[in-house]
């Protein structure tokens, strides 16, 4: 699959629809829905662009939830909303809930090697996410210190 062909476009659109729900389930009410959904889709096909480019699971994971963070901090501060709330629900297409079912339906089979590789690679994504996050929450506050500053 090639990063700018109608899978991708398709891809994208599904993503954006889902969070666009998920954005509903949670009770989030105005416009700002549909900044969230977009930056769900934007998750995803920048996840699917880095790992075209690069074939690194981790590295399009970090550097898609790198890119999408960083939307959410200026978009969330020129809508007056929280970060949290935006990023929350972009990062959500991302989130490794296949290897973690995986992992649980082998340790309920007995099949501890299988349950431990899908555990680890839950850990990675997680941990990579998080990363993420914590780069672009700690730029953000440290420009912001220093523009309060100066």
């Amino acid at each position: 699959m090639r990063p700018f062909d109608h899978l991708t476009l398709m891809q994208f659109c599904w993503s954006t629809l889902s969070i666009l729900g998920f954005s509903i389930r949670v009770n989030l009410k105005g416009w700002k829905i549909f900044l969230i959904a977009l930056g769900g889709g934007l998750t995803w096909a920048f996840y699917l662009i880095f790992l075209y480019f690069s074939k690194s699971l981790l590295f399009s994971i970090f550097f898609s939830v790198f890119l999408v963070c960083t939307y959410s901090e200026v978009v969330a501060r020129l809508s007056k909303i929280p970060v949290s709330v935006f990023v929350t629900c972009v990062i959500i297409p991302l989130v490794p809930g296949r290897n973690l079912y995986y992992a649980m339906q082998a340790y309920i089979a007995g099949n501890s090697a299988v349950a431990s590789e899908n555990l680890y690679k839950v850990l990675l994504i997680s941990g990579t996410i998080a990363l993420a996050i914590a780069v672009v929450s700690s730029v953000t506050n440290i420009i912001f210190r220093l523009k309060d500053r100066f």
